[in-house]
């Protein structure tokens, strides 16, 4: 994106968080208030109700969702998946790039600051406690210049120790999600001593959390995450950004009451700054550290309204639209693009709902062709696998569909497959001799449990060619 600004391009040649000397640059952003932040809060109130409450949810006995890597077994809404299912994540994670790409040229970085778990634990839990224990921007400046006495300690020790512990309920919250709030209980109720493991997994992930939350913050987004870095490519002139109207705020000065203003609008009062989460000047155009978190807008709408003039010098538009002076709107490319982000939704969703509860395998044994039986029979030993991902215990049993007189018989014990698990077992399958025509004979086995049918294969049959 091009410079909007004034000032010279030199903000381009480093980050913001980072001074000429290659030392990081503390950030203290003013508390944010206003109509978007607002909804931004209303939005995260839901998440957060979501993401701690969606593992104590369960279906069937089981979690509502689930991603157990460990032991490969995925639950989406209730629906157990299983490694023979990964062809649809696979599916899934192709639908979700290309998602991102569409849903980023058209949208900018509108996830970041409103839906990136980052940006929601972040700006709307941490920092919140930081406001409340060490006030606003001017006091935690005036806090950490100061020296350490009482007040400070206190202040310190109260806030990293809310940190922590905010950083350990998340941590297990995580760890709910991946091996299910059913064993996350047992590892904290029962002696530690059997639970090494689970322990130390919560302990690196509550780590992990209270350095990022406590003292990496913005860096997260600026030097970790790729999707920033993505931007640069993948957003044009015609995407949605959070952007400064530089046709109206230029040149830009100070606000004097009751003078008669020539110059643009901007009356650089700097509060677009000062409450940046990531500590850039969105005057100077699109950058690598905006998240669109809308804080710049809010700040700015409230001193245009101060001063009696219009708000929405900062605001959402696109790059070409400030340029013409054109106000942002769905345009065609915007609405084509949008329907091809649903297209890809629903191909995913199809792809869910359709994945069936039972898969089976038949293969013939290796090495060996047909055998000779009594009655003028012809025999093939075949090997079955059967996966079952319900909650319920199946009995299976195995019937020849296309070829009459054709018979099966499972040797050993019965077929019956445990819930969410696999098992194998072999069978011949007998045919009349007389009624081979050809070498390789293709057979339709029907996979039958409770006398429904859950499954059709199809396998081949060798035997001699009789004439």
């Amino acid at each position: 994106m091009e410079h909007t600004g004034h000032t010279e391009d030199s903000f381009r040649d480093h980050i913001a968080t980072v001074d000429e000397n290659g030392k990081r640059k503390w950030v203290f952003p003013l508390k944010p208030s206003g109509r978007l932040y607002d909804y931004r809060k209303y939005l995260s109130y839901v998440y957060l109700l979501v993401f701690f409450g969606l593992p104590f949810i369960k279906v069937h006995g089981e979690p509502l969702f689930m991603v157990n890597i460990l032991e490969r077994k995925f639950i989406l809404f209730g629906m157990i998946f299983w490694p023979q299912d990964f062809f649809i994540f696979g599916v899934g994670m192709l639908i979700f790039i290309v998602f991102i790409a569409l849903f980023t040229v058209i949208f900018g970085r509108v996830f970041c600051g409103w839906v990136c778990p980052q940006t929601i634990f972040m700006e709307m839990l941490f920092r919140r406690i930081e406001y409340r224990i060490d006030g606003d921007a001017p006091h935690q400046k005036a806090l950490a210049q100061a020296p350490w006495n009482r007040t400070k300690i206190i202040k310190r020790v109260t806030k990293y120790s809310l940190f922590f512990l905010l950083s350990f309920l998340i941590a297990n919250t995580f760890l709910a999600y991946i091996i299910g709030m059913d064993e996350l209980i047992r590892i904290a109720t029962e002696p530690m001593g059997q639970h090494i493991g689970g322990l130390i997994a919560i302990l690196i992930f509550t780590c992990v959390f209270f350095f990022v939350y406590s003292w990496f913050r913005e860096q997260v987004c600026i030097i970790v995450c790729p999707y920033g870095r993505m931007q640069g490519v993948l957003l044009d002139k015609d995407s949605m950004i959070v952007a400064y109207d530089y046709v109206r705020g230029e040149d830009r000065h100070k606000f004097k009451k009751n003078e008669v203003r020539t110059g643009g609008d901007c009356i650089d009062c700097n509060k677009c700054v000062k409450v940046c989460p990531t500590g850039i000047d969105i005057r100077n155009g699109t950058q690598l550290e905006c998240i669109n978190c809308t804080a710049c807008i809010d700040a700015c709408d409230e001193m245009m309204d101060a001063v009696g003039m219009e708000k929405g010098l900062i605001r959402f538009a696109s790059e070409s639209g400030i340029k013409n002076k054109v106000k942002l709107s769905f345009t065609t490319r915007m609405k084509a693009y949008s329907a091809v982000l649903l297209l890809l939704i629903g191909v995913e969703s199809f792809l869910l709902l359709s994945r069936s509860d039972f898969d089976a395998t038949v293969i013939r044994a290796k090495g060996m062709l047909y055998q000779e039986q009594p009655q003028d029979k012809v025999s093939n030993l075949f090997t079955v696998k059967l996966v079952n991902k319900t909650r319920d215990e199946l009995p299976v049993n195995l019937k020849i569909e296309n070829f009459p007189g054709a018979s099966i018989e499972v040797i050993g014990k019965d077929l019956i497959v445990k819930k969410e698990s696999m098992t194998q077992g072999s069978f011949f399958i007998f045919l009349d001799k007389r009624a081979i025509h050809k070498r390789k004979t293709e057979l339709k086995i029907g996979i039958y449990s409770n006398g429904r049918l859950v499954k059709t294969v199809k396998t081949s049959f060798f035997g001699p060619v009789t004439h």
